[in-house]
């Protein structure tokens, strides 16, 4: 019985470890001009595509009081020659 509780409470603890870690997912919010950005952190930034284009990146990054948020904007691709 003991061996059962220990098992039980080994695996409430670490469930509430993970959710603690893991970072809420965040919807994308599209950047528009003159927006007001709050980014203490960058986590990551997607690649632009290999287009001679505009193409959409998303910026992962948290803000001062530790939230995740998702910000899609456009940059020019790197495929282009000139």
């Amino acid at each position: 019985m003991k061996k059962f509780l220990f098992l039980v409470l080994s695996l409430a603890a670490s469930t509430a470890v993970f959710a603690q870690e893991a970072p809420a997912t965040s919807d994308v919010v599209h950047y528009t001009y003159g927006m007001h950005l709050d980014i203490a952190h960058v986590v990551k930034v997607t690649p632009a595509g290999t287009v001679c284009a505009p193409t959409p990146v998303q910026m992962t990054y948290k803000d001062s009081q530790g939230g995740v948020h998702v910000l899609e904007y456009d940059v020019m691709g790197e495929g282009c020659t000139n």
